[in-house]
């Protein structure tokens, strides 16, 4: 049977090769001690990015008792389900280097979108809020709550057209201490050489490393885990949706969670009490309700945050809607006293894994168009 439980056993076939080691060790242990560094690790697609992030995280860790995340891949987030921007306050070592881990984060944006292709304005706007946030919570000087928190800032591997543009709007903004850029033996897949992200006139100290990708090291052992992108964002969703039951709970395989989500009782709520937002498109009003039924949302907080990028607390599965009764029927993780507060729902393009659907047979157990009704 297939199973979608993300392992806890470290790998024991990931090795770090000396240059990454280096650079790690080389920005974790700079001596500039104040402000904290921040680092933006970019490079192509597939050269390993998240994983180095992972283990700069690791040996940032040794030295300070928490660390900043800022991740900004949509598709392969490091600590949320696929859509989110997050920033994440890390405080434990990750024990294995070849998967990324759930955590609850800080602060968190709903893209509802695995790339930024179809709204570069809005992708890097969110970047932007949440930069700002930990700008404010973390570094200000001002401020009483000051720990002193470095930052690790992971990238999509779009580095090409728009992608690259995005990318350089985004160095530009965050301006970091230190730039950990990833090369692939195809140079014309690698971003330009230098600081490509400065003006010709920038007279500024520039920390900018550059490593190699690491396919396998002189041992001939794997250090970079290659995974099919949509098969591991449909683990991911899983994975989140899994957090609805008690880990003592015997669930191991796609057809035991989809039975116990199309069993589990989903929360009311009130119509009257959300509203209703569509990214990245426009939905008429007589198909508003159609188009939620059977989707997953993102349930957020309107008054948190700004109008435009409200503060996200997780995700939702619209299980169903009755319009007589005024509800919507909704499954998440999300414990109530959160739920309360939500007034927001965010509809993008996440969808839920076709695995999930097929398992009921061709009728899908989140789709109960008998329940949707107006009449």
């Amino acid at each position: 049977m297939t199973s979608f439980a993300e392992p806890d056993n470290p790998s024991p076939n990931i090795s770090i090769p000396a240059e990454w080691s280096d650079a790690a060790e080389a920005v974790a242990y700079c001596s500039v001690t104040s402000p904290p560094p921040i680092v933006v690790v970019c490079g192509a697609k597939n050269c390993g990015k998240s994983t180095f992030s992972r283990y700069l995280l690791n040996i940032f860790l040794q030295r300070y008792k928490k660390v900043g995340y800022l991740d900004t891949d949509v598709g392969q987030p490091e600590f949320s389900p696929p859509g989110f921007l997050s920033l994440t306050v890390v405080d434990e070592v990750a024990s294995d280097l070849a998967i990324p881990h759930m955590k609850t984060a800080e602060r968190c944006l709903f893209f509802g979108d695995v790339s930024s292709k179809r709204n570069p304005t809005t992708y890097l706007n969110c970047i932007c809020a949440l930069y700002d946030y930990y700008q404010k919570e973390y570094c200000k000087s001002d401020n009483s709550n000051n720990i002193g928190l470095p930052l690790v800032v992971n990238t999509p591997g779009w580095v090409k057209g728009i992608g690259y543009d995005i990318l350089v709007d985004m160095l530009k903004y965050i301006a970091p201490t230190h730039v950990v850029k990833i090369n692939l033996s195809a140079q014309s897949k690698n971003l330009p050489n230098g600081p490509f992200w400065l003006d010709e006139d920038y007279n500024g100290v520039v920390n900018l490393t550059e490593i190699s990708s690491a396919r396998q090291d002189s041992l001939n052992r794997s250090v970079l885990v290659q995974k099919d992108a949509r098969l591991l964002r449909d683990i991911r969703l899983m994975a989140y949706f899994r957090q609805c039951f008690s880990s003592n709970l015997n669930i191991s395989t796609i057809k035991e969670l989809a039975h116990a989500l199309a069993s589990h009782p989903p929360y009311e709520v009130p119509i009257s009490s959300i509203k209703i937002r569509h990214l990245h498109c426009q939905v008429p009003g007589t198909e508003i309700f159609y188009s939620l039924n059977g989707s997953i949302v993102g349930l957020a907080v309107s008054s948190e945050g700004s109008k435009d990028l409200p503060w996200c607390c997780g995700l939702g599965i619209v299980r169903s809607i009755d319009t007589l009764k005024g509800l919507l029927y909704v499954i998440t993780p999300i414990p109530q006293g959160t739920l309360e507060k939500v007034d927001l729902l965010l509809q993008g393009f996440i969808q839920i894994p076709t695995c999930l659907l097929q398992v009921q047979g061709s009728r899908s157990p989140y789709m109960s168009a008998n329940v949707l009704s107006s009449s």
